[in-house]
Order: structure tokens, then C-alpha cells, then sequence
């Protein structure tokens, strides 16, 4: 197997071009080097329609925050319980990163992507029919278990994409992940405001069965379908043993709980100084912050491309010199909303740059794995952003913002002195895409 599965590429992407088989218009053709197999090239339209349903499947998992109150108050929850609704949403979506997501290797990716997504829309109108809080809980919780569909989604599109333009596609689609984590709460907040919280989730599964349908109609039947035969058993015991084999996949983790960490420190916590003094701003101004945060989201697609071209190891140190940079300016957040709006951007310009570069890199080291080894990522992305939620506001009761900026800061810097302490071995010949960091691999067992 080659290390960027150039060969694997062109025998998974041959379905997709051929007549009378869904998504046909998914993909242009273009014809390998050898002449023999046509790879597809998902064009710009169908990378942003994989986009805007990743965004969509994991806002599912942030909408109920600015909600707590309200639910509580309709299904009279004390503030205890009621705050289990983000706690279970979190762990049903770290469990389906570990049980469902690996599922992508073994099965046709369009068929699980789309069960996925109807029974999201079943779980969705339960949410919004919810009369007693045990049914919401658990509801909230098969909630973040099927969001996962997001990561099958980014893994699809990867296994789609060329070799050459891989990072490209991953940094788009991986956009689309960040603006629904920072829209969902604006977008909760204003649709509650006019109709209530049921509305949030009612909408939510129409625009679930919707993209259902289109992806439906538009994803290639066995297009990226992997050849791998494991066992349910075989497939979770695999993505340990690659974590375990694959030195590269280790480091990128670490890389992604650090960076999740400094990111989830600012977004827990940055609505309590703006809710007191000198500002008192509503909910509705403190959720508009995601729209600078979406700028910086999509400024770093760039990072996608820049790895593409070999540079994924500098992209890495300058977004992380970016991201350690960043909490100076925020840590003035009390007497400049213009220093707050400024750390914002490149927080989120710097976590979505090495949020791109980790996975495109993780994906190359196995392509036929391609599941395994993003929800396996994923799972310490979970971790990063569960830890900095809870130290960032338990730290604020105690020491303030001045405290949380440096919390934010040490997650940073940590992440920049393992970057400069992890340099490739001097000598060694840059590898082709972005994958300079990659040791000899072993095809996986």
C-alpha cells in the first residue's frame, strides 16, 4: 500500500463515475497516470453540500446550551438535572466516536450516513415532543450519539478526494464542522426567543431528513466502500492497536486535545465577564461573537491546501504561535470588546488550521482506515474540550478571566513546545502531500 493510497483511491472512487448509479453528478473524472481507472474529483458544489451536513449533524450537540433554563422551567428540572442535558449529549457523542463512527471501514458509507441521519430525525422530534425529563435526557443523549454522522462525513469526503488535492477537501468540509459549533448557540437563542426551544430541534430534524434525502440522491452508491471484512470486535479492537502502531496518529491527537482545550476554555467562559459589568450584553450579542469566530473558521481553509503542498509541519508551529498569541489580547476582554474581537479570530483561525492539517495527515497514514482513525482522533478532541470546559469555568469562580486567559495560554503553549520538540528526523526526505512527519508504515492488521 503506498502512503498516500493513491492505488486504493483510484479502485474505491471507480463507482462513483459509473452510469445508472446515484451520484452521478457528484464527481468529474479524470484518468490516472496508468490510464486504467477513473478517479473521481468531487467538485466544489458537493464538497460545500458535505460541509453545510457536517455542520448541521454537530450543531445537534450544541443547541441546548444557551436552552437550559428554559427546558428546566417547562419540565420542571432542577438546576442539577437539567444540566446533565450537555453533560449526556457530550458522552452519547464520545461513545458514538469509539462505536459507531469505525463503522465507515466495514460498511457502505451512503447507506450508514443516511440510516444515521433518519434515525437523527426520529431522535430529533423526540427531543421536541419531550413531556418529562426522563424522555429528554435520553433523547438528548441518542442525540450525540448519532451526531457522530459528522465524522463519517469528513471521513467519505476524504476517501473521495484525490491524493493531491485531499487537504483541500478536509479543510472545507472540516469548516463547515467548526461554523455549526460556533452558529448552533446564536442559532438556538434567536429561534427560542420567537418560538420556543421545541422549534430548535423540530427544525433541526426537517433539515436532517432534508439533507437525508439529497445526500441520498447525490453520494455515490459504494463510493469509497472499503474492502476491509473485520468483525464489529475486530474493528474497536483496530483503532487501539493503530493508536498504539502509528506514532504520527499519537502525536496529532495530543495536537487536537491541546488546541480543543484552548478553544472550549474561551467559548465556556466568555459569556460570564460580558454578562456583568462594564458591558451586561444580552444573549443575542454574546452568541453574534460565532460570526467572528466563522471568519477565522474559514480563513484557515487555507491550511487545507498548504498541506497539500507539502508545508504541514511550518502550517502547525505558526498556528500554534497564532493560537499561544491570541489569549494576549483577550486577556484585555474587560476593557476592549476590539482586543476580545481580535483574540476571537485568531483563536479560531489557529485551532481550525491545525484541526485541518491533523486530519488530513492522520488520513493519509491508512486510507482504507480512514473511520477508525478520525473518530479515534476525534474521541481526544472530546476530551480536550470537556477538560477546558470544566477547569475554565470552575477557575473563573475562583480567579476571574485574567486566570482563564492563562489557562488558555498554558493549553497553547503546551501544544507549541511539543510541536518544537517533535522535529523530523534530520535528513529525511519530505514525503509527497504534507506527510514529512510520517514514519515507514505497516499496512494495518
Amino acid at each position: 500500500m503506498t502512503v498516500n493510497g493513491e492505488a486504493r483511491e483510484a479502485g474505491e472512487g471507480s463507482e462513483a463515475g459509473k452510469p445508472g448509479k446515484p451520484g452521478k453528478p457528484l464527481t468529474r473524472r479524470t484518468v490516472t497516470r496508468s490510464g486504467e481507472n477513473p478517479v473521481p474529483v468531487l467538485s466544489r458544489g458537493v464538497v460545500i453540500l458535505f460541509a453545510v451536513a457536517c455542520g448541521a449533524a454537530v450543531a445537534n450537540v450544541y443547541f441546548s446550551q444557551p436552552l437550559l433554563v428554559t427546558m428546566g422551567h417547562d419540565l420542571a428540572m432542577s438546576p442539577a438535572l437539567v444540566g446533565s442535558v450537555v453533560t449526556l449529549t457530550h458522552v452519547g457523542y464520545g461513545l458514538g466516536l469509539f462505536f459507531l463512527v469505525p463503522l465507515g471501514d466495514v460498511a457502505d458509507r451512503r447507506r450508514l450516513i443516511v440510516a444515521q441521519l433518519l434515525l437523527l430525525v426520529v431522535v430529533l422530534s423526540v427531543v421536541a415532543a419531550a413531556r418529562t425529563a426522563a424522555i429528554l435526557l435520553t433523547g438528548m443523549a441518542a442525540t450525540g450519539l448519532l451526531a457522530v454522522v459528522t465524522q463519517t462525513l469528513v471521513a467519505f469526503a476524504a476517501s473521495l478526494a484525490p491524493p493531491a488535492g485531499r487537504g483541500r477537501v478536509v479543510g472545507l468540509v472540516t469548516s463547515g464542522v467548526v461554523i455549526g459549533i460556533l452558529l448552533a448557540r446564536t442559532a438556538s437563542g434567536l429561534m427560542a426567543d420567537l418560538a420556543g426551544w421545541r422549534s430548535v430541534y423540530l427544525a433541526s430534524a426537517v433539515l436532517t431528513a432534508l439533507l437525508a434525502l439529497i445526500l441520498y440522491g447525490v453520494l455515490p452508491r459504494h463510493g469509497g466502500a472499503p474492502s476491509a471484512t473485520l468483525r464489529y470486535g475486530q474493528l474497536l479492537r483496530s483503532t487501539v492497536t493503530l493508536f498504539a502502531r502509528e506514532r504520527l496518529l499519537r502525536l496529532r491527537a495530543l495536537f487536537g486535545l491541546l488546541i480543543f482545550a484552548a478553544f472550549s476554555t474561551l467559548w465556556s467562559s466568555v459569556a460570564l465577564p460580558l454578562s456583568e459589568a462594564p458591558y451586561f450584553l444580552p444573549h443575542s450579542a454574546i452568541g453574534a461573537l460565532g460570526l467572528i469566530g466563522v471568519a477565522g473558521a474559514l480563513a484557515a481553509t487555507v491550511a487545507g491546501r498548504l498541506n497539500d503542498r507539502g508545508l504541514a509541519r511550518r502550517t502547525t508551529g505558526i498556528a500554534l504561535s497564532l493560537l499561544a498569541a491570541s489569549w494576549l489580547p483577550l486577556a484585555f476582554t474587560r476593557s476592549s470588546l476590539w482586543a476580545l474581537i481580535a483574540g476571537v479570530f485568531l483563536l479560531d483561525l489557529a485551532v481550525q488550521a491545525v484541526h485541518v492539517t491533523n486530519q488530513a495527515l492522520i488520513y493519509a497514514l491508512h486510507p482504507d482506515a480512514g473511520s477508525r482513525l478520525i473518530g479515534g482522533y476525534m474521541v481526544f478532541y472530546s476530551i480536550g474540550s470537556a477538560t477546558g470546559a470544566l477547569a475554565a469555568t470552575s477557575l473563573y469562580t475562583v480567579a476571574g478571566w485574567g486566570a482563564v486567559c492563562a489557562l488558555g495560554a498554558a493549553f497553547s503553549c503546551l501544544g507549541l513546545v511539543v510541536w518544537a520538540c517533535t522535529r523530523p528526523t534530520a535528513g529525511r526526505s519530505p514525503a509527497p502531500h504534507g506527510q514529512a512527519e510520517l514514519a515507514p508504515l505497516r499496512p494495518p492488521s
